[in-house]
């Protein structure tokens, strides 16, 4: 990392939960950032934050913000916010990491997982994609078992965590069985159930979450063609998604080796003890960037399949911290 060489960052949605989030990966790491500045709607702009030892003003975010020569920009506001200001912001020479859906499925942006394809990162042309939560913790272990055995088709069945869904969604669930709460977010209490609906139901009867997940996961493995199904369900669980994950490869495998893989894949934990009930936990995941991948068995239904179980922490991996990874990236290969 280029430490000698000092950078200008800027949080566009710092008062959200991801951007909560953000500021926490942001005062553990130890980047060559001299200057930060938070941007946010003017409902929250004026309002103060602690960061770092000292205390910042939250700016309303304007066509004019981004003419003080920030070099990065994290934004996490939401998909218009982006659509109108990561173009301005880039215009002027800043770099856009955005965590909304917005430039995802743009072909000129890159979408971005670097554990998983960093190089990619050189083909910006000033926005980089964030991807959708789901798709960064499900692509990490996929991408070295594609590289190895060469992925033929992927079910993915996802349980979600309520955090997925801002602070609405949060206070679905710690809330909702208070009389005469009124639901913020889901259309069904989320107390005791498990919604099958997430986002919004497409003509061809998936979600668009599922449908983010089935199109991200080919465009960042560069696997257009690759067959890829989902159902994506939303669980009473504050924080952290847990997925399984079933994969059919076109070659054959040893289980030992493959489970070896995984191990000695960065950014990846092995949890995989059945004798002594050991697999990955939402709780565990909390407060983790790594991605936990436990239950590896045979899928004995089909000639060369695996069933792995995945969690990760959506709001840091998820999230924050894949968008300052991406910093991080950045800051290296300048």
């Amino acid at each position: 990392m280029n430490k000698n060489k000092q950078y200008m960052l800027a949080i566009v949605g710092a008062t959200g939960v991801v951007g909560r989030i953000a500021r926490e990966v942001l005062e553990e790491k130890d980047l060559p950032i001299y200057e930060y500045a938070f941007f946010s709607s003017c409902k929250s702009a004026g309002s103060t934050i602690n960061f770092k030892g000292k205390e910042y003003v939250v700016r309303e975010l304007t066509e004019s913000s981004f003419d003080e020569g920030f070099d990065y920009a994290i934004f996490s506001a939401g998909g218009d916010t982006s659509k109108k200001f990561a173009p301005i912001a880039a215009s002027k020479g800043c770099i856009v990491i955005d965590n909304s859906s917005a430039w995802r499925m743009d072909k000129e942006v890159p979408l971005i997982v670097p554990e998983v394809n960093s190089d990619d990162i050189k083909k910006h042309k000033g926005i980089i994609a964030n991807p959708n939560c789901s798709t960064i913790q499900a692509v990490v272990p996929l991408k070295v078992l594609d590289t190895k055995y060469k992925i033929k088709r992927i079910v993915y069945s996802t349980y979600q965590a309520v955090s997925g869904a801002g602070i609405k969604g949060i206070n679905d669930l710690e809330h909702g069985a208070e009389d005469g709460y009124v639901l913020q977010k889901f259309t069904h209490p989320i107390i005791n159930n498990c919604l099958p609906h997430i986002d919004v139901f497409l003509d061809n009867g998936y979600t668009k979450e599922e449908e983010k997940m089935i199109n991200e996961t080919r465009k960042i493995l560069n696997r257009p063609d690759l067959r890829i199904t989902a159902t994506t369900v939303r669980v009473p669980v504050i924080n952290s998604h847990s997925e399984a994950i079933n994969i059919e490869f076109e070659n054959d495998f040893d289980l030992d080796e493959l489970i070896n893989t995984l191990k000695e894949t960065k950014g990846i934990i092995v949890q995989d003890d059945i004798k002594n009930d050991i697999y990955p936990l939402a709780t565990e995941a909390s407060g983790h960037d790594e991605v936990f991948v436990g239950r590896i068995r045979r899928d004995y239904s089909v000639e060369n399949g695996i069933n792995i179980w995945v969690v990760a922490d959506n709001l840091r991996k998820g999230a924050a911290s894949n968008a300052i990874q991406i910093v991080e990236e950045l800051i290296n290969q300048d």
